[in-house]
């Protein structure tokens, strides 16, 4: 009688189903993330104009020594980062704010959720759009002011003006999804150490520092990064709504790759600039993480 040859693990089994779903995802990442991005850091190393007919040709480290170089560079490295560290810090302060006041479950609270959430429904562009024609010199806020008898306000034709109303706009268009996150996070926080907190007599503020802000950690660094992130790389609003000006003034590192370097067919430079941005990226997410380890330990140490 045939014996039957013995079936494989259960265990080996499994793993070959779980390899043959995660591969699909990992090629699609490495296609789309991993090798633009190595071919941003292969440019970033030559002059080419991206023509197909004209070989890249290295030169070093040169495109850098142009950016670093240039003030009108560095002063948009210096415009991003103003960018991204304000419009982070008002980003999660007005999230965290808001699903304090919106974390309980009832009719108001859920119709303030979907209004908070909708402009992150809208594309950036046609945000960008409709707050050029609502801050405009024509827009909507300077007519009325023109017609109360009061002078109208530079919010877009002012470089100091337009750079923190482009930041506030920016601000506008991204707390939603910062908000669903602090709302997630505040639905994990232990009910029974707020409850013996308050029975313990603590107030609310009280009941928040020592209770349901160290239960956010987590949510915090997420939501800082992904918001981080997001800013640096702002790109459409700037387009629609200021085009980089007055004079510079709210011209993104993004903006300056998309809109002026790749126009331009300075490819290398391009890509120099997108590795720059890369490793700010880097920079912000590697600092956040470290911030929370650090008083994570300071906790432990005082616990």
């Amino acid at each position: 009688m045939r014996r039957a040859s013995p079936a494989k693990p259960r265990g080996w089994r499994n793993a070959g189903v779980g390899v043959s779903m995660v591969i699909p995802a990992v090629l699609i990442y490495v296609a789309l993330l991993v090798v633009p991005v190595i071919y941003a850091f292969y440019y970033s190393f030559t002059e080419y104009n991206g023509f197909p007919t004209r070989i890249p040709e290295f030169v070093g480290l040169d495109n850098y020594q142009t950016i670093f170089g240039s003030t009108d560079m560095t002063d948009t490295m210096v415009i991003t980062a103003v960018v991204a560290v304000v419009g982070a810090v008002l980003v999660n302060l007005a999230a965290l704010g808001l699903a304090l006041l919106l974390q309980r479950t009832n009719r108001f609270n859920t119709f303030g959720r979907v209004v908070m959430f909708y402009p992150h429904v809208l594309s950036a562009l046609v945000v960008g759009f409709l707050w050029q024609a609502v801050l405009g010199p024509q827009g909507v806020v300077n007519t009325m002011l023109e017609k109360v008898g009061t002078g109208s306000l530079p919010f877009l034709s002012d470089p100091d003006w337009a750079l923190w109303s482009m930041i506030l706009v920016i601000v506008w268009s991204l707390f939603g999804v910062q908000l669903i996150l602090y709302l997630a996070g505040l639905q994990a926080v232990p009910a029974d150490l707020l409850e013996a907190a308050r029975i313990d007599g603590a107030g609310r503020w009280r009941t928040f520092r020592a209770v349901t802000w160290p239960s956010l950690a987590s949510t915090v660094t997420v939501a800082v990064i992904t918001s981080g992130i997001s800013l640096l790389k702002t790109y459409d609003v700037v387009v629609s709504l200021t085009g980089g000006g007055p004079a510079g003034s709210t011209k993104t590192l993004a903006y300056s790759i998309l809109a002026v370097s790749f126009p331009q067919r300075n490819i290398g430079v391009a890509s120099a600039q997108a590795v720059v941005l890369i490793l700010a990226a880097a920079v912000l997410a590697i600092t956040v993480l470290v911030l929370r380890k650090r008083a994570e330990d300071d906790a432990e140490s005082i616990g």
